[in-house]
């Protein structure tokens, strides 16, 4: 027996309306939560259009596909990958689906299996967190007919590159978008990367140092509503049943490792050559949906723990795609985008994307629209749960030497020599910090 997909009936509806559409395919993205014993799908989006394709549909409407070869699978994995990054801690993509005419069905599963493992390679890369026994590597594939309506459910083992097509129920139910438990938490950051002597390698060694962080977070410990719950224990059995049927917010509080241990950190400080370094500075919204057909509490603490790692990774890979895009140049104050939720309409959850300073929430809609083909009312864009932080005006430089281990005078001698000064940014409440070229990145307030 294959894996069980619980769907809901907006995505029926949504997949219909998509049959009727005047293109010889169309593929997309299935949205929800994997569990161990079955899935649950909630959101279904289409993959959108390059402009050139658009033209091309308009003129050629008439035109009937003869291959699925015309499917560009670098666009939607790209597409994919952008839709990953819109999602809280709890709901992935789950896979694809692909709507074809008849005469294009032989060519369809292959067409699909290549997508799918195009797909979880894109997402999957560079990715904070580490796969555990307990994650299911299994990814679903749907293939529809648009002429009888047929749907035939697929799923392939994304960890095995010679995997081979495995059948799998597909069931619509209506309410799965109704029942879910959210969680949310937010995490204080204060983190320094040494950087390089070489600017081109500020990405790298950012990366390397948000990877020691990710382990801190894995290996910390979190506490809902205030309790440090057992694994197994279900996180909605403590609410009173009139607030359950309400889904009242959990509170999450991750209590980092590194934050309690001082001195082991002393003792373990090495001295480091650099030419700067990189500080990342204050606090992030963090949030996470779970099932609640009795929500496990490893379940939702590893949601929410991965929705802090993926949500900064996130904002770093924005800062230096916007610094390429600018050829490297940095100013004294960096300020990554906020992260902004809305709620989807006719569910229980909410979709976030990042807004940067420059941008109003009709950019936002317009991207929900584009990424997720769903209409968010703009008004509903929650933007208040990480405030802009104000910009600081004292800039003072200085020479400054972190921690290091003990050394002799030679030592000293040379360390000297060889360190240089730290690039440092002004930071919240008036505290000046560092130095001679400013990087500074701030997260929210």
């Amino acid at each position: 027996m294959g894996r069980s997909y619980l769907v809901d009936d907006l995505v029926e509806k949504y997949l219909i309306t998509l049959q009727s559409v005047d293109l010889p395919f169309v593929t997309g993205l299935l949205i929800g939560q994997i569990a161990v014993q079955k899935d649950y799908v909630v959101l279904a989006a289409q993959t959108p259009q390059r402009e050139k394709e658009a033209e091309n549909t308009v003129s050629n409407r008439s035109t009937a596909a003869s291959s699925l070869d015309d499917i560009d699978i670098q666009w939607v994995s790209e597409h994919a990958k952008q839709v990953s990054q819109m999602l809280p801690g709890g709901l992935s993509v789950l896979g694809v689906f692909l709507i074809h005419p008849p005469e294009l069905s032989k060519e369809a599963q292959n067409t699909l299996r290549r997508l799918l493992f195009a797909v979880e390679k894109l997402i999957s890369k560079g990715r904070l967190w580490k796969i555990t026994e307990d994650d299911v590597s299994e990814r679903v594939m749907l293939q529809i007919c648009s002429k009888t309506r047929k749907a035939i459910c697929r799923t392939f083992d994304v960890m095995d590159p010679k995997s081979s097509a495995k059948p799998a129920d597909w069931k619509y139910q209506s309410g799965v978008s109704g029942s879910w438990q959210a969680l949310q938490c937010s995490v204080e950051l204060d983190l320094e990367f040494p950087i390089s002597e070489t600017s081109a390698n500020m990405d790298k060694c950012t990366k390397e140092g948000l990877q020691r962080w990710a382990k801190q977070i894995e290996t910390s410990l979190c506490l809902i509503n205030g309790k440090c719950l057992a694994d197994n224990l279900d996180v909605t059995a403590g609410l009173k049943k009139n607030a359950k049927a309400n889904q009242p917010k959990l509170q999450a509080q991750i209590l980092i490792p590194a934050a309690m241990s001082g001195v082991e950190q002393r003792s373990t400080a090495s001295v480091q050559t650099c030419g700067g370094v990189l500080t990342m500075k204050g606090v992030v919204h963090c949030r996470a949906y779970v099932y609640t057909s009795k929500p496990r509490a490893r379940q939702a603490v590893e949601a929410i723990k991965r929705d802090v790692m993926n949500t900064v990774l996130c904002r770093t890979e924005m800062l230096f795609e916007d610094l390429l895009m600018n050829k490297g140049a940095v100013s004294g104050q960096q300020p990554l985008p906020l992260r902004v939720f809305a709620p989807v309409p006719g569910t229980a959850l909410c979709v976030c994307d990042y807004m940067f300073p420059d941008e109003a929430t009709a950019d936002v809609k317009e991207r929900f629209k584009e990424m997720l083909d769903c209409d968010i009312p703009e008004d509903s864009i929650d933007t208040s749960q990480e405030a802009p932080v104000e910009k600081q005006s004292d800039i003072h430089s200085e020479e400054c030497m972190g921690n290091v281990t003990p050394e002799s005078p030679a030592e000293a001698t040379k360390r000297e020599k060889s360190l240089r000064p730290y690039i440092g940014v002004a930071m919240a409440a008036g505290v000046a910090l560092l130095a001679m070229a400013v990087s500074l990145l701030y997260l929210g307030d």
